[in-house]
């Protein structure tokens, strides 16, 4: 159901001035998300007519844009992906842990997104398993499904993993499952420690081999003293990681995972009202507690689309990833593997949903039954003007 107000509104009223404001400095990848989230169920997208097959009830539906950075797509993009990973699930306690960049790595990544936000996975990934190894914390190879975020709750940029991890593993030598304790995982200072080490090495490493790149007022990093003068203070610092208590249930891990795995940086729902004075939206001010946890912002439209595209991800980088015992080239085998070490039948659905199309289109409004597409609306393209060619040679312009 259609929200009151969405960010396809915003970028459809402000979106043209913005385009105009800041030409040359958008992105090609920019420019397709504010025209893919601008179009999104629109007739300009084409679209069917569907009906149910219970009570006849029908309604017309326009397609979506499947830009992941689209705060209407995500919805039907997480029941597929959760349909295909409940299989995935097993009868033990799962972890939440979060891994945060500090504030002057993060303007770093700003400026070298895929290659820092692959260290950030690598690194945070990395510290887990090496740790979780130790005998003296678990002793076992664990499984973790990490998820990246880039943004605060005010749409500023802030990189962070989250992390769904089960709360064991497989012994080193595969014999038996290791459980760990009901509300513990693993220390988090020692996490924390390993983290700031992996990641700072392998970041040095990356600037010295000429693979980060550096404009603006941060392109004096691009000499290695200055930076190692900017990554000085974060070798003190403690980084942050945090995890949350045990989830109560495999239902709760699934929905856990339905509102992180494909979120976007605002939702509708957070939006408040779009005038002359700007945005205006709820957010998260984490420095307080309580009910004083709940703010409200007014950015200008301007802004507003400024800080909504400092999120967008590099074009093929995956934002969701497995390790460990979840890696995709041994995953069944050590799911079995688990499964036969904890004494549980293997799931009785299939790994992937037979049709994820239907998984995607919402049940009828009426009575709830299945839905059947019975016309296709072509997408109506926008008349294009003729290019404009250079003259030859000798020849005037026509």
């Amino acid at each position: 159901m259609r929200t009151s107000l969405e960010v396809a509104d915003i970028f459809r009223a402000a979106g043209p001035a913005y385009r105009i404001t800041h030409a040359g400095h958008l992105s090609l990848h920019q420019l397709k998300i504010m025209s893919a989230i601008e179009q999104c169920r629109t007739a300009a997208m084409g679209g069917h007519v569907e009906a149910c097959e219970d009570c006849g009830h029908w309604r017309v539906a326009y397609n979506s844009c499947r830009n992941r950075h689209c705060p209407k797509c995500q919805g039907a993009a997480a029941r597929v992906w959760l349909a295909m990973r409940e299989a995935d699930l097993l009868p033990v306690g799962y972890f939440h842990v979060v891994f945060t960049l500090p504030a002057e790595v993060a303007t770093i990544a700003l400026q070298n997104k895929a290659a820092v936000y692959d260290l950030l996975f690598r690194a945070a990934s990395e510290t887990m398993q090496v740790i979780a190894a130790d005998p003296t914390h678990l002793g076992a190879r664990i499984g973790i499904t990490p998820v990246l975020h880039t943004w605060g709750s005010a749409l500023t940029h802030h990189p962070h993993i989250h992390m769904i991890v089960p709360g064991g593993g497989i012994s080193l030598k595969g014999e038996r499952w290791i459980h760990s304790r009901p509300a513990f995982l693993l220390p988090v200072r020692v996490l924390g420690a390993l983290f700031r080490r992996l990641f700072l090495t392998r970041l040095l490493a990356m600037h010295d081999a000429g693979q980060l790149a550096f404009f603006g007022s941060l392109a004096p990093l691009a000499e290695r003293r200055a930076f190692l003068r900017r990554l000085s203070p974060v070798r003190k610092k403690r980084w942050v990681v945090y995890a949350k208590p045990p989830f109560a249930g495999p239902e709760a891990v699934l929905a856990y995972l339905s509102r992180y795995t494909h979120r976007v940086a605002i939702s509708n729902s957070r939006l408040i009202r779009f005038g002359e004075d700007g945005v205006t939206f709820r957010y998260k001010d984490y420095r307080r507690d309580g009910s004083d946890r709940q703010q409200v912002m007014t950015l200008t439209a301007d802004e507003f689309i400024r800080r909504f595209l400092l999120h967008n991800l590099p074009k093929g980088f995956h934002r969701i990833r497995h390790y460990g015992l979840l890696a995709s080239g041994s995953r069944k085998a050590h799911l079995a593997r688990a499964r036969q070490l904890l004494a549980v039948a293997p799931p009785a659905v299939d790994d992937a949903p037979n049709d994820p199309a239907a998984v995607a289109r919402p049940p009828c409004p009426c009575c709830g039954g299945h839905m059947v597409i019975i016309e296709i609306l072509e997408r109506q393209y926008q008349p294009r003007a003729p290019p404009i060619l250079a003259p030859l040679p000798g020849r005037p312009a026509s």
